[in-house]
């Protein structure tokens, strides 16, 4: 089969369209005709060599797929050869084929296209776990999500609009974005390069209440901006560093205001948690995109062989949503 390879970490130039062994499903895993998958952040990561696999997963990039199964492990049931499917994975998604475990498998909706299905259970499932299941976001209540524009933050704003839409949200973006990121419903939206400390104008919103909730994937720079943003009872979760992993806290503070930082990662969860999670997403969360209430946001789709482009696109940060890869 065909699928992206690396021969060595390092800048675009690394990832190479070549020939590999078609894998095999285990026992709980499906073979599945990959038709499109996505450009994840991880992924860049990982091509630098600073994020391997989970053992056991394909070295191959990719965390999602979505296409049709080709082939059933002997202990499958409630699939059938030819379903049409959205999965997470592991690794291996920048291929042709790929193998995913029964239970980490979601029905693509008909309404639904390839392109929007690939979209799906990276991000979506990312923001579904942290804003809501460990988050616990509720009508009525304020969040923070950081990185207007991205596709993690883009899925937050549209998962809370459909699911708890009587709940205000506010998000930090760079001023090219915060045009579109307002479009989605958003309450406030800060300019991050002019407001590194956003917790003045948080105060302002809310009163001087502070947040219910706050998404994270900056690190040590925005500790002490969150924390101060963040109420009584309030919750921080960190699915980030990118800005470093140190940073001074008052614990004092937190103890008295009660609130709770939650340290969070999807992908080295066990695989019998990471289906929980996604039956949940799959109860709560897969309808609203069968009728259409979400609808994935896609920057561009590239065909397979324009990997590099893809992935430079993603670095320079310029897409709003998500970026798709064709495979076939």
């Amino acid at each position: 089969m065909r699928a992206v390879l690396i021969d060595a970490f390092g800048g675009v130039d690394v990832l190479k369209l070549g020939e590999t062994e078609c894998p095999a499903p285990k026992n709980d895993e499906v073979l599945i005709k990959v038709v499109a998958t996505s450009i994840n952040r991880p992924d860049l990561v990982q091509r630098e060599g600073k994020y391997p696999p989970p053992p056991g997963d394909s070295e191959i990039l990719g965390l999602e797929v979505a296409g049709t199964i080709a082939e059933l492990g002997s202990e499958v049931t409630g699939w059938k050869v030819g379903d049409r499917v959205m999965a997470l994975v592991g690794g291996g998604g920048y291929a042709e084929y790929a193998v995913a475990y029964a239970c980490h498998l979601m029905p693509i909706p008909e309404s639904m296209s390839y392109e929007e299905a690939a979209c799906v259970n990276e991000s979506y499932i990312t923001a579904f776990l942290n804003v809501f299941m460990l988050g616990g976001l509720q009508d009525g209540q304020t969040a923070i999500l950081h990185g207007g524009g991205g596709g993690v933050n883009t899925a937050a704003i549209q998962l809370a609009k459909a699911l708890t839409p009587k709940a205000k949200l506010i998000v930090t973006a760079h001023p090219s974005k915060m045009a579109r990121v307002k479009d989605l419903g958003v309450d406030l939206v800060i300019d991050f390069t002019t407001t590194p400390d956003f917790s003045p104008e948080v105060k302002e919103f809310t009163n001087k209440k502070g947040v219910n909730l706050i998404l994270d994937h900056v690190g040590a720079k925005y500790l002490k901006p969150n924390m101060d943003s963040l109420g009584y009872t309030g919750k921080l979760v960190v699915i980030g560093i990118i800005s470093g992993i140190k940073a001074e806290l008052n614990l004092a503070l937190m103890m008295v205001k009660r609130q709770q930082i939650i340290g969070s990662v999807l992908r080295s969860r066990p695989v019998a948690e990471k289906g929980d999670i996604i039956a949940e997403f799959t109860r709560r969360a897969l309808p609203k995109f069968a009728d259409r209430s979400i609808v994935p946001m896609i920057e561009k789709v590239f065909p397979f062989e324009q990997i590099q482009d893809a992935h430079r696109m993603m670095e320079e940060d310029t897409h709003f949503g998500k970026i798709v890869l064709k495979i076939s």
